[in-house]
C-alpha cells in the first residue's frame, strides 16, 4: 500500500485504513471493478498523496467526485491527463487564472500535476467514480475518509490556503480551523455557476499573497 501515496502521509492514512468503514469501502470498490469500469485506475486513487507530501501541503483544492468519463481522472481534482481535453470546470479556471495572475497562458495540457509538487493539494471529496455514472461511489465512506484528512491537515499544518469552491466544498470548512489558515470561499467553476462570483474571485493571487506573508514560496501557477 505504501507504493500508493507518499511516506509522509503514512501516520494518518494507515490507522484511517485499519478503521471497518475502510474496509468496507475497499471491498465495495473491489466487486465495483469486478463488474464495471471504475475511475481512476487503481494505482491512481491516491495519486494526490503521492505527488504531494503531508509536509508540503500549501493550498488544498477541494473536488467533490472524480471525472467520469474515459481518460479523464488520474487521482487529482480538476485535473486530467495530457491529451485529455479540457473539461468545462478546468476551462473555466484557466481562465480567471488568465485574468488574475500576470503572465498566465493557458496551457495544452490540463495535467495540474506540476502544481501537486510545488504542495497543492488537489482532493476530490470522492475519490472513486463508476464510468459514465456521476456521484456514483458517493455515500460509501469516502467523505468519511477525506474529512479524516482535512481535519487532519487542519489541527497537524499551519497557514494552509483552503480553495472551497461551491457549496459542496463550502461545507468543509466547519473541519478547518480558520485562526490557523486562510479560507476562501466561491461558487463552483462549472458552468451553471462561474459567473455568479468565481470570475473575478482572485484566488490564486490571493493565496499567493496569504504565502508570502506567512514567509512560504508560493505557488507557481503557470502551466505551459
Amino acid at each position: 500500500m505504501a507504493t500508493l501515496y507518499d511516506e509522509s502521509w503514512a501516520p494518518i492514512l494507515k490507522p484511517l485504513f485499519q478503521q471497518d468503514y475502510m474496509k468496507q469501502l475497499s471491498a465495495f470498490v473491489q466487486q465495483e471493478r469486478s463488474r464495471a469500469t471504475v475511475f481512476p485506475p487503481q494505482n491512481l486513487v491516491f495519486n494526490a498523496f503521492r505527488l504531494t507530501p503531508f509536509d508540503n501541503v500549501k493550498v488544498v483544492i477541494l473536488g467533490q467526485d472524480p471525472y467520469h468519463n474515459i481518460g479523464q481522472a488520474h487521482g487529482l481534482s480538476f485535473s486530467v491527463p495530457a491529451g485529455i481535453p479540457h473539461p468545462p470546470s478546468l476551462r473555466n479556471i484557466f481562465a480567471e487564472l488568465v485574468t488574475d495572475i500576470p503572465g498566465f497562458q493557458v496551457p495544452a495540457s490540463g495535467d495540474l500535476t506540476r502544481w501537486a509538487q510545488q504542495g497543492v493539494l488537489l482532493l476530490n471529496a470522492t475519490l472513486t467514480v463508476r464510468a459514465h455514472e456521476a456521484a456514483s461511489h458517493q455515500g460509501r465512506g469516502w467523505e468519511t475518509f477525506t474529512d479524516q484528512v482535512i481535519t487532519a491537515i487542519s489541527s497537524q499544518l499551519e497557514n494552509v490556503v483552503f480553495l472551497l469552491w461551491g457549496s459542496y466544498a463550502q461545507r468543509k470548512s466547519v473541519l478547518i480551523d480558520a485562526n490557523k489558515h486562510l479560507i476562501l470561499k466561491t461558487v463552483h467553476p462549472s458552468p451553471l455557476s462561474v459567473y455568479r462570483g468565481f470570475f473575478g474571485c482572485q484566488h490564486f493571487s490571493k493565496a499567493n499573497a496569504y504565502l508570502t506573508q506567512k514567509g512560504k514560496q508560493p505557488i507557481d501557477w503557470r502551466l505551459g
